[in-house]
């Protein structure tokens, strides 16, 4: 059989367009869809509930065409609308017939009108007559309203006044269009005004308890207006955007969240934050993926508040590689872990092939103690960094070997079995370099002596809300036990990992809950920074996933709308937070080879070989 290009077309594109949603939340009316530039088929793939087309009586014919002048030879509303209806029909392709269209009358109804009952009179198979299929509406020029009892159930009526009074016929109009700027004069950006708002409210209310959907025309077309007015609970929301809209409502059910996890705040005392003194111990969290948006949406959900934004020293840091403008987590770590740039993909490793010294070898020359903790694999690429030489991040068995030739003294992750690949056995060697590997986070409290490394998972540790709760925090309050009893100053890497997750697959969630999650363990971070005089916090990312901003939120409801632009990671600067000794030194723009600087050069200040 063969197929109109069209109709390949949309067959092409059809599983792009979100079809087999569990529910329609939102219906889209698609205004002028003649306009477009693939009409029907572009309307009818993006799901829209009403479809307009707007028609001249020439010649005994139905033209589409907005006025005479524009019309052209061959677009009636038989070739352009009914018989694509019948086709998709026929083919079994889209969503189905259940959707209305819209016939704006440009010409007088009383000369068009048997022409368009003709007309539908050869399409009674695809349209509503007592049975599913789709429902004709005739607006624009209609015949008067005592006449719409004359016609069949082939066609209903458009009503286009607030007078809904009960002696109507009802049964014979389908919706009610009213025009938009009759109301408000909202444009689309921003809010709506109060006094506007309830105008609309008021008129939206009436026309439902007449029981009747509304639409407005000559209404904004904006992805802040189709929120607005899927609020207001407009059921033909007007666009002549039909793709893009439905990709924007339809995204709103998983991009709008709230949280039900509630971090503790912990409020800092501030006695030596920023003061010159000696530094004991270094804790560096970073969020992978955590960019400023990221932040803000955790902040919102958690009732405008979190540990982070108690503190006062904010820096921000540019990120990108040796070779890319938009690193990786491998070279963003790197960079963090070395004072270098480096490739992407590369750990430890100079773009020259040579291994880079990490804070933890360079520091154990000063007696201290080093860490790490993540909610990845401990051979991700965040965590690698720290310990590992690796010219590619999917060097896994290599990366892995290299955790029991390290200068770490602890490890907590997931990915046990990356240490078990092609019948290799990578977890002697650690047994054999001094670690004692545990078999809860609780036993760390036992250990007071020695390595000590826990895996969290054979695989991958899950996210959040598929049960990691507690995790982080815990694996954090562990970390610091352990190496506070050592008696030496100490470094220690935490890493929550998965907000690069949800940033990555768009899961705006996933954002928020492990965003909180972090926020979390650096409230326990700053508990102990200001029981242990000395520990400098830094906080920061290795670069920020997912393009992401926030247009929209309700701060009562703890409600915020998160908007992905990518799902890659982006060139934005990443904040960096400051807590403790010398926190004031990590304020300006900087790159994010500087942070390793800084700290080198305030270790240098205190310590000697």
């Amino acid at each position: 059989m063969k197929i109109n290009p069209v109709i390949g077309l949309f067959i092409l594109l059809w599983p792009l367009v979100g079809f087999g949603q569990e529910e329609t939340l939102f219906k889209l009316h698609s205004h002028n869809d003649y306009l477009q530039e693939v009409p029907f088929w572009t309307a009818y793939a993006n799901n829209c509930a009403s479809i307009e087309v707007d028609v001249i009586l020439k010649n005994g014919r139905l033209m589409v065409a907005h006025e005479e002048e524009s019309i052209e030879d061959g677009k009636t509303l038989e070739s352009l609308y009914l018989e694509p209806i019948r086709q998709a029909k026929k083919l079994k392709i889209g969503p189905g017939l259940d959707f209305q269209l819209l016939v704006d009358l440009k010409t007088d109804a009383s000369s068009t009108m048997p022409v368009l009952m003709d007309i539908l009179g050869k399409y009674e198979d695809v349209l509503a007559n007592g049975d599913l299929g789709v429902q004709v509406v005739v607006s624009g020029n209609r015949p008067q309203i005592e006449d719409y009892k004359n016609y069949t159930d082939l066609v209903f009526f458009d009503y286009q006044s607030t007078d809904l009074s009960t002696d109507l016929p009802w049964e014979k109009i389908a919706l009610v269009s009213l025009p938009y700027r009759s109301l408000s004069v909202w444009n689309g950006k921003g809010r709506i005004v109060e006094e506007e708002l309830q105008k609309l409210k008021s008129v939206i209310t009436k026309v439902h308890e007449a029981g009747r959907p509304i639409r407005f025309w000559g209404a904004p077309d904006s992805k802040s207006a189709w929120k607005a007015f899927y609020d207001l609970g407009i059921d033909y929301i007007n666009t002549d955007m039909p793709f893009e809209a439905n990709q924007y409502l339809n995204s709103l059910k998983g991009n709008v969240v709230t949280s039900t996890f509630k971090p503790e705040i912990y409020y800092p005392e501030f006695k030596s934050d920023g003061v010159d003194m000696p530094i004991r111990n270094i804790v560096l969290m970073i969020g992978d993926g955590n960019g400023l948006a990221h932040i803000s949406a955790g902040m919102y959900t958690n009732g405008n508040n979190l540990n982070l934004t108690q503190l006062r020293h904010i820096g921000l840091v540019k990120t990108q590689s040796a070779d890319d403008f938009t690193t990786d987590s491998a070279a963003g770590a790197t960079a963090l872990a070395t004072g270098q740039k480096a490739n992407n993909r590369a750990i430890g490793f100079s773009t020259d092939g040579k291994a880079l010294q990490n804070i933890p070898e360079i520091l154990s020359a000063y007696n201290f103690s080093a860490g790490i903790v993540t909610t990845d694999n401990v051979t991700g690429a965040s965590p690698a960094a720290f310990y590992a030489h690796q010219k590619d991040r999917s060097m896994i068995e290599g990366i892995a070997s290299d955790l029991s030739k390290s200068q770490l003294d602890l490890f907590i992750g997931g990915g046990k079995n990356d240490f078990l690949t092609q019948g290799r056995d990578l977890i002697s060697p650690l047994e054999e370099a001094g670690f004692h590997l545990a078999g809860s986070l609780e036993e760390f409290s036992t250990i007071d002596k020695g390595r000590i490394g826990y895996f969290g998972s054979n695989q991958e540790l899950p996210t959040v809300e598929k049960g990691r709760v507690g995790f982080l925090l815990k694996a954090t309050d562990q970390a610091l036990s352990f190496l506070t009893k050592k008696e030496r100053p100490f470094f220690l890497m935490i890493e929550g990992a998965k907000i690069d997750t949800g940033g990555h697959f768009n899961d705006a969630k996933t954002v928020v809950e492990e965003e909180l999650d972090f926020d979390d363990a650096i409230g326990k971070v700053l508990q102990f920074a200001d029981e242990n005089p000395g520990t400098l916090v830094l906080i920061t990312a290795d670069h920020e996933t997912g393009g992401v901003t926030l247009p929209q939120g309700n701060l009562e409801r703890r409600e915020v709308e998160l908007n992905f632009d990518t799902h890659d990671h982006t060139g934005i600067l990443v904040p960096l937070f400051a807590y403790g000794p010398h926190a004031n030194e990590f304020t300006g723009v900087y790159e994010n080879t500087v942070v390793f600087k800084k700290l080198m050069k305030l270790i240098k200040q205190y310590y000697k070989h």
